[in-house]
């Protein structure tokens, strides 16, 4: 049975009459493919990437799964439609605290229409990601059975400073994460979700090594998903912490050339949360 996705944090939402993505209870989650080109284009580039060799296998894992398309109903209503068919990062998780950093301080690609770099570079200047190098674009972050989740509204992420986004890096490793500006976040999970040999920071640094050489994508406007599980550790359990990269309407060819763009977002990212986990020790 299809269903709208309960942990969504960015891009396009179904519901009311909108397209936007579903999933099922196998562990997949169906993305429409977008219009203007840009849906044809992110199934050239899962399809090409699914094939390429030169993508070590240990980089893979920071990817979605790749199924191919399929032609479902749409959640707009308006008939079969073609989705890309992809793994669903949160699937096995019940309450998920998942963050959404979109990478870059440039989300326009080169060969985009003058009018998509005016409307992209209006939002770089007027968020984070021209100063900072990315901006976090949604989240949410698990309290407890009373409180739920602290999920601030699209507008109120939009409009993060550079202090609002080291806040909100805070707040989505402490207990007390939708408590007053007065109350200082706890950060009792950063060691556990963000440190450690298995945890985020530890991926991205990864994922960064890979970025400082590899040559053959370019990733505009893709986004780091950080995903992990309260529940999990306050069992005594392993926190499931788990990025994964998505969105990739807008990947190019490196042709040659390293991903500056990217690899600065994603150093900048990193200094964030290793500020974090070191004030934290």
């Amino acid at each position: 049975m299809l269903k709208v996705p309960d942990h969504q944090v960015a891009g396009h939402q179904a519901g009311d009459g909108k397209l936007g993505p579903l999933i099922d209870d196998s562990g997949h989650f169906y993305k429409p493919l977008q219009n203007d080109g840009r849906g044809s284009h992110e199934l050239a580039f899962y399809t090409s990437f699914s094939a390429d060799t030169r993508i070590p296998d240990h980089i893979r894992k920071f990817f979605p799964v790749f199924y191919g398309t399929r032609h479902l109903e749409a959640s707009d209503g308006s008939g079969l439609y073609p989705h890309l068919a992809l793994e669903d990062t949160v699937s096995s998780r019940i309450n998920p605290s998942v963050l959404d950093a979109k990478i870059g301080s440039r989300t326009w690609y080169p060969q985009a229409a003058e009018d998509y770099i005016i409307k992209c570079l209006k939002k770089d200047r007027e968020t984070t990601s021209l100063e900072l190098g990315f901006r976090i674009s949604g989240l949410q972050v698990y309290g407890n059975k009373e409180t739920g989740f602290w999920k601030p509204d699209k507008k109120c992420v939009l409009n993060f400073s550079i202090e609002d986004t080291r806040l909100a890096l805070r707040k989505f490793v402490s207990s007390n994460p939708s408590t007053g500006s007065d109350i200082k976040p706890d950060c009792s999970f950063a060691s556990t979700v963000y440190g450690g040999p298995a945890g985020i920071l530890a991926q991205l640094l990864e994922l960064k090594s890979w970025f400082e050489e590899q040559t053959i994508f370019h990733f505009y406007s893709c986004s780091v998903l950080m995903v992990y599980e309260k529940e999990s550790i306050l069992q005594g359990r392993n926190s499931g912490a788990e990025i994964k990269l998505v969105d990739f309407a807008h990947v190019i060819e490196g042709k040659g050339v390293i991903d500056h763009n990217f690899l600065g977002g994603l150093c900048s990212l990193i200094k964030l949360i290793s500020d974090i986990v070191t004030s934290s020790a």
